[in-house]
This record gives structure tokens, sequence and C-alpha cells, in this order.
């Protein structure tokens, strides 16, 4: 091969960055972190923190099983940066009940039993808390055509539910379990 063709092919590596400084306010209590520019929130979750409840699941957006809530807004914390967040109110699923007191939507989801093997829960949990704050809200979706909701059908809940997969299928148990969160919330 030509010397050309070979430093065409050579690896590239990337520069080397530094850890970065940030506070992750997680739960309501300040993490001061170093960790470098590329790690996902996910990552700095689970690795750093050691807040597995977060799931990794397919690492690419697509599951919903590492659903955290920022702000109060859900996103799938595999596809954002943890430095992103500095500073930033992030809930996880560890942080929605009280000590030995579980949230009303974690007991919706045990009184249901709208799990099987369980991995996915902690997403679902989280985006059904976003949900439930979504149409208090009353933020419209795909199912209510920029209408304001008028109450929540089995169809708006799986249309806002979309982006959280439970791959042992217990659908029909987590349609029911966010109905009574719903209801019990008012």
């Amino acid at each position: 091969m030509p010397d050309d063709e070979q430093t065409q092919l050579a690896p590239m590596t990337a520069p080397y960055v530094p850890p970065q400084p940030l506070t992750l306010r997680i739960n309501g209590t300040d993490h001061h972190v170093q960790v470098e520019p590329r790690v996902s929130l996910l990552d700095a979750l689970r690795e750093t923190l050691h807040l597995t409840g977060t799931k990794k699941g397919c690492d690419r957006g697509q599951c919903g099983a590492c659903t955290v809530l920022v702000d109060g807004q859900r996103i799938n914390s595999c596809l954002t940066l943890a430095v992103m967040h500095d500073g930033r109110e992030i809930t996880t699923v560890e942080g929605l009940g009280q000590g030995d007191e579980p949230h009303p939507v974690q007991q919706a989801f045990m009184d249901h039993d709208s799990f099987q093997c369980g991995y996915c829960t902690p997403g679902q949990v989280c985006s059904t808390v976003a949900l439930l704050r979504e149409i208090a809200e009353g933020q419209a979706s795909a199912v209510t055509r920029g209408e304001r909701p008028q109450g929540l059908s089995d169809e708006e809940i799986r249309e806002r539910m979309s982006g959280n997969l439970c791959r042992c299928g217990a659908y029909q148990n987590i349609v029911a379990a966010i109905r009574s969160a719903a209801a019990a919330q008012g």
C-alpha cells in the first residue's frame, strides 16, 4: 500500500478532554462530581453516583427504561450529556417515594401488578408521573389533536406512554395502574 492510503486508514483518536466539575441536583440533593463532557446522564447516574434504579435498556433512546425527570419534564437519560444538566433538578425513581412510603404512582403499579420482569418499571413510573402532570396542566397530545384533554382515555394513556416499551407485554396492567393513579390524583 502506498503511504497515502495507510495514512488515510489510520484510526483517529479523540483529543483528551479532562473531566469537568458539575453539580447534579438529584432527588433534592446536590452531588458535586467530575465527569468527562461526553458522559451521558444515564452513565453519570449509574456509574458515578450509583443510582441504579434508572436502567440502561437500549442506550439509543428507543425503549424508555432510562426515563428520568429533569425540571419536571421526562427525558431519556441515555440521550443527554450529564454536563448539560449542571444545577438542574433531576428526579430518578429513587426520589419519588418518601422513605418506606411509595409514591402514589409506584403504589398503583404494585396494586395493578404492572410489571413482570420489572426492568422497564422505573422508566414507566417516571413517565407516568410526568404524564399526570401534563394532563393536570392541560397539555395536548396527538390523541387530543391540540385540544385540552378532557379526561384520560386508554388511547390517551397509550399515546403519552408510547416512548416506554415493556418487553414482557404488561401494557394492560400498566394502563390500569395509570388510570388508577390519575383517578387518585383527581
